[in-house]
């Protein structure tokens, strides 16, 4: 029982940092095989299945798609983002840093995202890079106008949380 409060207490944070951010996002029943259970992308919106959702910070990383893309691109996000569209490849380090930001400006544990069962077996590795200020990709995050790495935006803090 206190497994699932937590569990509904942290999608309920997750679910007011979308609305607050505008990241569009919808409850479906999703058939068949998803790249990550019970989330899919259809034309940039989140599709979110509730009965197959295992890891609750998924969201924030499919969010972190959406997020980085250019606002033109959004529509056109299904999917898998980087199986369908080998442009968005380079991305995948912007996203890793957006929601690790988006977990810390949300008030949850890094390993909610970055679980153990993720990451190809790297999720401890990235929770020690990035708790330990070793953020890989900043770069990226400057250059689509989304974080700084020094002053009043110093990231983990955004200068803003969707691309332009």
């Amino acid at each position: 029982m206190k497994q699932d409060n937590e569990r509904d207490l942290v999608l309920e944070k997750i679910f007011q940092f979308l609305e607050e951010i505008t990241i569009p996002y919808v409850f479906a029943e999703i058939q068949g095989e998803t790249f990550l259970p019970g989330i899919q992308i259809k034309k940039g919106v989140l599709q979110i299945d509730l009965q197959k959702l295992k890891y609750p910070g998924d969201l924030l990383h499919e969010a972190g798609h959406i997020a980085v893309s250019r606002s033109t691109d959004r529509e056109s996000l299904n999917d898998n983002i980087i199986e369908n569209n080998s442009e968005k490849a380079g991305d995948e380090m912007a996203v890793l840093l957006w929601s690790f930001a988006a977990v810390q400006k949300i008030g949850l544990l890094t390993d909610v995202v970055f679980h153990d069962e993720g990451y190809k077996g790297e999720a401890k590795w990235l929770r020690e890079q990035f708790e330990g200020g070793k953020y890989i990709g900043l770069p990226l995050l400057q250059w689509m106008g989304l974080a700084d790495a020094e002053g009043e935006h110093a990231f983990p803090k955004m200068k803003a949380w969707l691309r332009e």
